[in-house]
């Protein structure tokens, strides 16, 4: 049995949220709950804070597939501020200013918003709709 890459694509794509996923949460769980020592660790109210409140709920709803494209909309915002804000004004290249995760993130979040979050989620067990546009 010949299986083509166009065949598991969807599921990679699937993959890659989940991926993604874990990463984004577990920065909104060290900001939050304060699990790694060092920056993660920012004041309540403060605009890493925010972000770690934003990269909790959010990035646990694209982890498991549920409200996938707003989750992402949300987070390719987050990643597009913070890169704008922080690392920009370092410098302009990604090289320089240590931005280049926040930039790759936004886009790919980005790609989400179009792609939805694939056959393995949440979404895509609950809502018809998205069963027959996958």
């Amino acid at each position: 049995m010949e299986v083509k890459l166009s065949q598991i694509q969807p599921y990679l794509l699937s993959a890659l949220r989940i991926a993604l996923g874990l990463v984004i949460l577990s920065f909104g769980i060290g900001k939050i709950f304060h699990f790694h020592p060092g920056p993660f660790s920012p004041p309540p109210g403060s605009l890493d804070w925010i972000a770690g409140v934003i990269e909790l709920t959010a990035g646990g709803l694209f982890l498991v597939g549920l409200l996938t494209r707003i989750s992402a909309f949300l987070l390719s915002g987050q990643m597009a501020f913070a890169y704008l804000l922080v690392h920009l004004p370092v410098s302009f290249y990604p090289t320089e200013n240590d931005g280049y995760a926040a930039a790759v993130f936004s886009f790919v979040f980005l790609y989400f918003v179009a792609a939805g979050p694939g056959p393995l989620s949440i979404d895509k067990l609950t809502r018809p709709a998205l069963r027959k546009s996958m």
